[in-house]
């Protein structure tokens, strides 16, 4: 790893490079049309008075290269916090050279520093160059589990459910 690379916790001035990320991961993940996030998004809801998440942005020779964006949930079985990691990029070109590693072991280290029992996050099951990279720094698929998800008019049914029932 070159000692020219650097991890800085993001800024609202990062909006504009943070943006380009997720729209650069959603083009490798062949997600494009699911991206309805917008910078303006992003200032409420990474910088605004509740911030939902955390991003750190990878820099080699001061250029952005990579980028993670993570944040707090909770094990009721462990009885402490752990950090979900929701998304780490790092631009194709600069694959290979550990900069991956260094994204992963830093949040493993910010993990460890707030008392968190545990880092996760979901990987595509087609992405077998990240799953490979992932064993080798120790994760373990959670093949046990099924992911659920509610989203718009779902998630819009379940909140009216919610409402009429407290009538």
């Amino acid at each position: 790893m070159s000692k020219n690379f650097i991890i800085k916790n993001a800024t609202r001035d990062d909006i504009p490079t943070i943006f380009s990320f997720i729209k650069e991961l959603a083009q490798y993940e062949k997600l494009e049309h699911e991206v309805v996030a917008t910078p303006e998004l992003l200032q409420e809801t990474l910088f605004g008075d509740k911030a939902y998440a955390e991003v750190v942005i990878g820099y080699l020779d001061n250029s952005p290269v990579s980028f993670a964006l993570y944040f707090h949930n909770y094990s009721t079985f462990l009885g402490r916090p752990g950090i979900y990691l929701e998304d780490l990029f790092v631009r194709p070109e600069f694959r290979g050279k550990g900069i991956g590693r260094r994204m992963l072991s830093y949040l493993g280290h910010l993990a460890k520093s707030r008392n968190c029992g545990r880092l996760e996050w979901w990987v595509l099951n087609w992405n077998k160059s990240a799953i490979d990279f992932y064993k080798t720094m120790g994760a373990k698929p959670m093949d046990e589990w099924t992911v659920f998800r509610v989203t718009e008019q779902s998630l819009d049914h379940l909140a009216l459910t919610f409402e009429k029932d407290s009538l």
